[in-house]
């Protein structure tokens, strides 16, 4: 009985970072997924998604047990020109009937400084999946005036399109390109503790 009693004790202790972790999730009406391309490479082109959702598990101070999983809808592009955005929903772009979701899930987070970390993870658009890490900035955590706990992500990085498939664009007679390859992406997302 002392044996069983002991053993119960010891899986306990072993497991107890793993049930002592915090689940977050994506306040949408306060976060934001946003992108920028060039085009006909003298203006910028911004364009937001609408729809997206996302779970991150924090270990206090232990950033390596830590995970994030994240998915946008594709067919919430929003650049506020419907035209433009039936184009980038189509087989040239998004092909949003056939890859309705990009997803990010991580695979590793290094803390870099106070509250800055690495986040290493695939990235996954139009069915293609590419290792990137993410240089993400925390803020909080804070109490807000309801009882809530709420920490703050936020992250920047630029991306070549082509890597993930989507390659469309037509060349120029200067030789540029009317949509340019690398797209400016930045997400910046308030998140609540799960009760």
């Amino acid at each position: 009985m002392k044996k069983m009693l002991l053993t119960t004790v010891l899986a306990l202790a072993v497991a107890a970072p793993v049930l002592a972790a915090d689940a977050y999730t994506v306040d949408t009406a306060h976060s934001e997924v946003t992108f920028q391309v060039s085009h006909l490479t003298i203006s910028k082109v911004r364009g937001r998604f609408k729809e997206f959702e996302g779970n991150i598990q924090v270990e206090t101070g232990k950033p390596e047990l830590s995970s994030v999983e994240f998915k946008v809808k594709a067919a919430s592009v929003d650049t506020a020109d419907p035209k433009r955005d039936e184009h980038l929903k189509s087989a040239d772009f998004f092909d949003v009937a056939n890859h309705p979701e990009f997803s990010f899930k991580s695979s590793k987070i290094v803390a870099k400084g106070k509250d800055l970390y690495d986040v290493t993870g695939n990235l996954t658009i139009r069915g293609n999946t590419k290792t990137i890490t993410l240089p993400v900035k925390v803020a909080g955590p804070i109490q807000d005036p309801w009882g809530n706990t709420k920490v703050g992500f936020e992250t920047a990085v630029t991306i070549n399109r082509k890597d993930f498939g989507v390659s469309w664009s037509k060349a120029m007679d200067n030789g540029g390109l009317v949509v340019s390859d690398e797209v400016a992406i930045t997400i910046a997302l308030e998140t609540a503790k799960k009760k």
